[in-house]
């Protein structure tokens, strides 16, 4: 059941934009629930808003854009499921691939190719290869992908590769992650209503702003962006440290308080 095209509205004039949003798409079946469809029904669905998600965020000069499509812990769902996505994956590269290409889109891969067939590992490969010299925007795809199991992947190159404990920083960590040439994401946003990382981009998403919609994916268009990034322009990144206005406001606060004990 395909999402009817929406009328695009003119993009928001904000003081700020993330430079990386990451996708949290969840809700497909609960969607597919609520109109007494399938699960892969559901899943379709959420297949074809993508084109107007990358879009919307080109709109806003977004340079990043990553979707977790599909986790490691995936693979515990019931086969039947599972072996649906992976058709839906193939579907979804062989019809989208060429569009994104033309648009300037260049597509990357997080996670393992390892338990994809060889043909959908080819088409993956394939599509990366197409898109490699395009810079509008760069959108990843984490299919079988797993916070936990990058981080241990990073940490066996490591010791792989004979690196001593105090050759190692956080620099040099970041760079055995599978976004080693990706900046860490500005805003994380996870439909349908939930609360929580799932294991998604577990370092990279140290700093990142958390925003929640109860939208389900399959239902989350322009405007749900624009409220999105709304809400990140109106926050106030400190990265654990202060704002020139907070120290004033630090500053005036002392001021007043040693006023306060001369009189």
């Amino acid at each position: 059941m395909a999402v009817q095209p929406v009328q695009e509205s003119v993009p928001l004039s904000l003081s700020c934009v993330p430079n990386h949003v990451a996708i949290i798409m969840d809700g497909n079946g609960r969607w597919a629930r609520q109109r007494g469809l399938s699960r892969m029904a559901g899943h379709r669905a959420g297949t074809e808003n993508i084109r107007q998600v990358i879009e919307r965020f080109a709109d806003y000069s977004v340079r990043y854009l990553t979707l977790y499509a599909f986790s490691t812990e995936n693979w515990n769902r019931p086969r039947p499921e599972v072996q649906g996505l992976m058709r839906i994956l193939g579907r979804v590269i062989k019809r989208e691939t060429k569009h994104f290409h033309e648009n300037g889109i260049r597509l990357l891969h997080l996670g393992h190719l390892d338990g994809l067939s060889p043909k959908l590992q080819q088409q993956v490969l394939d599509a990366i290869e197409l898109t490699k010299g395009n810079d509008r925007m760069t959108v990843c795809i984490a299919f079988n992908y797993g916070g936990r199991v990058e981080i241990l992947d990073a940490a066996r190159r490591l010791m792989t590769n004979g690196m001593s404990p105090d050759q190692v920083d956080e620099g040099v960590f970041s760079s055995y992650l599978y976004t080693a040439d990706i900046p860490d994401p500005d805003l994380i946003i996870r439909t349908a209503g939930e609360m929580r990382l799932s294991n998604f981009l577990l370092w990279q998403g140290a700093y990142a702003e958390f925003y929640s919609t109860n939208v389900y994916w399959p239902d989350f268009d322009s405007e749900d962006i624009d409220q999105a990034l709304l809400a990140y322009s109106q926050r106030r990144r400190r990265f654990g440290g202060l704002l020139p206005e907070d120290e004033d406001l630090l500053s005036d606060r002392r001021s007043s308080s040693k006023d306060s004990r001369k009189r």
